[in-house]
């Protein structure tokens, strides 16, 4: 590990580089909130720089903060890569940039900027109980002992409650400026700008190499986006909806099975996503449709596959690590179940409002798979209409769409709302499509 001497004389800030003239330069741009996107970008970058050969890993930072567990996955990596690691602060290192930044052999800053405040808070902001400042005091000193800075003022980033003479008195969170952080070893040299402290580092642009974000960063990027999400969770729940009222697998159950693709992969390849919340997704799924197709009514099964649901698409939005929920604020919590309620609820609009134009609909007709099971002869002419108003018995479950038995005839039919169950005498109500839709007719045995 190379540790850069700094010797401030006739009060200049610039430190001598000139180790570093034919060294190999790897910069990669940390100007985001500390989320699993970040991760996944820095952890891309250094297999890319090592793989390219690089001395020197430099990161270019500007963030307000983020995630602990992720800034400390990235903490983590840094101090293991065996190049020499420097990030250059263009303007602020915050929270869990302060913490990336103490991770860094050398830290550089332009005029103006700012380290520190690195007390974990929620999403509004609000101070968490102790045991979550304990950890990030502990994380911040251990990081600062290891790269030879003093743990004291390390801690006082996190820390209100920590006095040190001269520098910072109680009930203040420590945060330094540029020059305050060079007087006391928190910082190695101060730069105008980020071209002028990267052309002195490596004036041969030859050997400086920039990280460039992908197609896939920047559709991981849009995926995650929580409007995104929210649109994708309106077409999971209204793809399900629509399919259970067609007979057949169709144009919904398609939308449905690709916006929980798109969903649930970015959150899983960023993180957020468990295996078992997947999973518990599928069972609650399971239980949904056992509860339509198999078991009589609605009740404990259909109630738990819903919940499962739910709870499914509402964690996978929060960065928990296995069952263990420990840095996941009460906020992110409300946040995450918000957008699936809120999405659920444009949903429901959109299947009551949307959903008898949308299935009638010409382009709609086009785009479903209908099917219809191999005893039944359906009738398909103008004399279907004249039907409406008689009754027929059920010869399956109708849950929405089934069988009955009309004139003798196996006929298509689906319900106008509730279960029928087998052997039920039934009105018709009217003729859609292919298929007779039918309502119970209790005066019938």
């Amino acid at each position: 590990m190379f540790w850069i001497n700094v010797g401030a004389q006739n009060e200049s800030y610039l430190p001598n580089l000139d180790n570093y003239k034919d060294k190999k330069v790897y910069v990669f741009e940390l100007k985001e909130e500390i989320f699993p996107a970040a991760w996944r970008k820095c952890k891309n970058a250094l297999t890319e720089a090592q793989e390219a050969g690089s001395d020197v890993f430099l990161i270019e930072m500007n963030t307000y903060g983020g995630l602990v567990n992720i800034a400390d996955s990235i903490r983590t990596a840094l101090l293991k890569t065996p190049m020499t690691s420097m990030v250059l602060i263009d303007n602020n290192a915050a929270s869990a940039g302060a913490l990336i930044s103490l991770a860094c052999d050398s830290i550089f800053m332009v005029k103006g900027a700012q380290i520190g405040a690195a007390t974990v808070v929620d999403a509004e902001g609000s101070q968490l109980p102790d045991k979550y400042q304990s950890y990030m005091r502990a994380t911040m000193r251990s990081t600062a002992e290891v790269q030879g800075r003093d743990p004291l003022i390390a801690e006082a980033m996190v820390d209100d409650r920590i006095k040190i003479a001269g520098i910072i008195d109680t009930g203040k969170v420590l945060t330094f400026t540029s020059e305050e952080a060079f007087k006391h070893n928190f910082c190695d040299g101060i730069f105008d700008n980020a071209q002028d402290f990267l052309e002195t580092l490596q004036p041969n642009t030859s050997n400086v190499q920039y990280y460039e974000s992908n197609f896939m960063d920047k559709i991981m990027a849009w995926l995650l986006h929580p409007a995104v999400s929210g649109i994708l969770l309106m077409l999971i729940l209204g793809g399900i909806y629509f399919e259970l009222q067609t007979p057949g697998i169709g144009f919904p159950l398609l939308v449905s099975i690709i916006a929980m693709v798109l969903y649930f992969a970015p959150n899983y390849v960023e993180g957020l996503a468990e295996n078992w919340e997947i999973l518990l997704f599928f069972l609650g799924l399971v239980l949904l449709a056992l509860e339509i197709f198999v078991i009589p009514g609605f009740g404990i099964t259909g109630i738990l596959g819903i919940a499962f649901m739910i709870s499914s698409l509402g964690l996978s939005l929060v960065g928990n690590q296995g069952f263990n929920f420990e840095w996941v604020s009460s906020a992110s919590l409300i946040r995450a179940f918000g957008t699936v309620i809120i999405s659920m609820a444009l949903a429901i609009i959109a299947m009551f409002g949307l959903g008898g134009s949308l299935l009638n609909s010409p382009a709609f007709k086009k785009l479903s798979l209908e099917t219809s099971l191999p005893s039944s002869n359906t009738l398909i002419n103008k004399e279907n209409y004249q039907q409406i108003g008689k009754t027929a018995r059920t010869i399956t479950d109708l849950r929405p769409s089934g069988i009955i038995l009309l004139d003798n005839e196996r006929v298509d039919a689906v319900t106008s709302g509730a279960f029928i169950p087998k052997n039920t005498t039934v009105n018709i109500v009217d003729f859609r499509e292919n298929h007779f839709v039918v309502e119970n007719n209790d005066a019938f045995s």
